[in-house]
């Protein structure tokens, strides 16, 4: 820890690569890097220099920089040309992890146009919901999502002109008069650089819903300076450790640990989904920035996944936790060559501290790693591996550099070093606020300060610890499902009178949704029933696994409202 608090002086000193400056960022004074460049597009910019190494692998299929970067342009150039997408205008995503994501990402960020990242689960209503929220001029989807969103079109084409282009969906395209994929990008016919665009630091780069807790979602602005920020804060976290672990070994009379060639190719694996931020900002860019290679698949395999990291030779693994149990326990993982990872982790849920010890001694090269941050924070807001993660596995790490945090009481209050409390956090990766909510943008972000709903202590070495969580949430295999949410679309159903939806302990996925309702008198519905009209309503994930019909009414306490915690622990019991 000695060394960790002199490595981490050294590199944020005047003069040093990740030095500090105080500046006012939307109404706020706050600590940035002083070289963070200004905007996503010149980081794009630069990562097309790399050319002709590998940058994409989606199952069998492989792409260049240089390839990437000729779709990207073609993008782009249409875009500005043929659909009038400029700075401060829309382009949604909805779809797989197929190559076609990245190329949207980066040829809409570069045109100064914001990427609403769509939720691939979502149903046609809550896909008409995030389409008429953000008011998007193009919408890039792929066969699946377009199905689910072809009976809307008219309605919404009604309100505001979309352009569609559809991405692997046969001959669907011709059947209801949208773009296919192959009509508007052509990259043997791409413009030889991108067209101008105006950007500012503050403008947005990427939307993201977060599920709501009053039942819709709500649209995170994520800025390009959030983005760069979260960018440097990830290279940070992995220069400071790796210089505090070579001064503790030179410390203990040893000699400092060998470091990979910087000639080699780092090859990240992408199991989560790109419309989140940790696969989006904490793989995506940080594997484009640095030139690396990024392995996509259709689905979640853990034995295809095994098979990938062979052939490939994944350096960086990471998903949710469940994800690398799965790897683990797999009866591939003594067959195939693992020798290549790195690093093994994630985020979107705690890292156990079991699964630490067990990455730590099965591994042979590779290190725990984790971080905790959120949707609102662009990413990262701590980070924990190696040594520092084993000494203290159940930390999620200190903040990183340009985060001021903060724990405060149910009433705002600010506590005292050493208590418990929300945790709350200040710097250039919280969102610029939520789309079309001023409310709570207002109710959430107080003083620069995003409260994050969870509840943490902070030790005396800095390391944050999350020890319960303030929000009504489910933590769904790293998705978030709001408990308020899923209500309000079992209450739609007639036959139901009350009801509280919960989380209950699941050892793959760490929580499942689960649901008590009591039916009104005379009332009949099955488990069945539910889940069918839940499915025309709520993503899959959100449906409840789990449901209890109860014959007397829910506890209350003395203001009326349903005592949650006691329904959950007798009907757990």
């Amino acid at each position: 820890m000695d060394q960790l608090k002199q490595a981490w002086a050294e590199l944020t000193a005047a003069g040093a690569a990740f030095e500090m400056t105080d500046m006012n960022v939307l109404g706020n004074e706050m600590r940035v890097f002083k070289a963070a460049p200004p905007s996503m597009r010149m980081l794009w910019e630069m990562a097309a220099g790399y050319s002709d190494r590998d940058y994409i692998v989606y199952e069998d299929e492989r792409y260049t920089y240089a390839e990437i970067d000729a779709q990207v342009r073609s993008l782009a150039a249409a875009l500005v040309e043929r659909f009038g997408v400029g700075s401060g205008d829309r382009v949604a995503i909805a779809m797989r992890n197929y190559p076609e994501w990245v190329v949207g990402y980066w040829a809409t960020i570069c045109t100064g146009a914001a990427v609403v990242g769509m939720n691939a689960w979502w149903t046609s209503a809550e896909m008409e919901f995030g389409l008429r929220d953000s008011a998007p001029k193009v919408l890039i989807a792929d066969g699946e999502r377009l199905a689910r969103v072809a009976p809307l079109l008219n309605g919404l084409r009604a309100a505001a002109p979309l352009e569609v282009i559809a991405v692997r969906a046969g001959d669907t395209p011709k059947a209801i008069d949208v773009l296919a994929w192959g009509d508007v990008v052509r990259p043997d016919e791409a413009p030889a650089a991108l067209p101008p665009a105006v950007i500012d630091a503050d403008d947005d780069a990427c939307i993201f819903y977060t599920s709501g807790t009053t039942g819709a979602p709500k649209g995170a602005q994520l800025t390009h300076r959030g983005s760069v920020s979260n960018l440097m804060n990830l290279a940070f976290w992995s220069t400071v450790s790796g210089l505090a672990t070579a001064k503790a070994a030179v410390a203990a009379g040893g000699v400092p640990p060998a470091t990979a060639s910087s000639d080699a190719q780092s090859v990240y694996m992408a199991p989560t989904p790109l419309f989140h931020v940790t696969a989006n900002n904490c793989l995506l860019q940080p594997c484009t920035l640095t030139g690396g290679r990024i392995v996509l698949t259709y689905r979640w395999d853990p034995a295809r996944a095994l098979e990938l990291i062979e052939r490939e030779g994944v350096t960086n693994f990471s998903g949710v936790p469940t994800m690398s149990r799965e790897l683990l326990a797999h009866p591939d993982w003594g067959r195939r060559n693992t020798s290549s990872l790195a690093a093994i982790g994630g985020g979107g849920a705690a890292l156990q501290p079991d699964l630490v010890a067990k990455i730590d001694a099965t591994v042979d090269a590779g290190v725990p790693s984790t971080g905790y941050g959120l949707t609102e924070t662009n990413g990262i807001v701590t980070a924990n591996s190696a040594a520092f993660f084993v000494a203290k596995p159940a930390s999620c790490g200190p903040a990183m550099p340009t985060f001021d945090v903060r724990l405060v009481d149910d009433d705002g209050t600010v506590l005292a070093p050493g208590s418990v409390g929300q945790l709350c956090v200040k710097g250039p990766s919280v969102i610029r606020g939520y789309l079309n909510r001023p409310e709570a943008t207002a109710e959430d972000i107080q003083e620069g300060y995003f409260n994050t709903g969870d509840i943490a202590k902070i030790d005396d070495d800095g390391f944050i610890y999350i020890v319960d969580r303030a929000k009504d949430m489910v933590l769904r295999g790293g998705e978030n499902v709001y408990c308020s949410e899923v209500e309000s679309a079992i209450y739609t159903n007639a036959a139901v009178a009350e009801v509280v939806v919960f989380g209950i302990p699941d050892e793959r996925l760490g929580e499942e949704v689960g649901a008590a309702l009591v039916l009104h008198a005379g009332a009949v519905l099955t488990e069945d029933d539910l889940r069918a009209h839940l499915g025309e309503r709520i993503a899959k994930h959100k449906i409840p696994s789990r449901v209890w019909f109860l014959d007397e009414q829910l506890p209350r306490n003395a203001n009326g409202k349903f005592v949650k915690r006691e329904v959950k622990a007798r009907l757990l019991a």
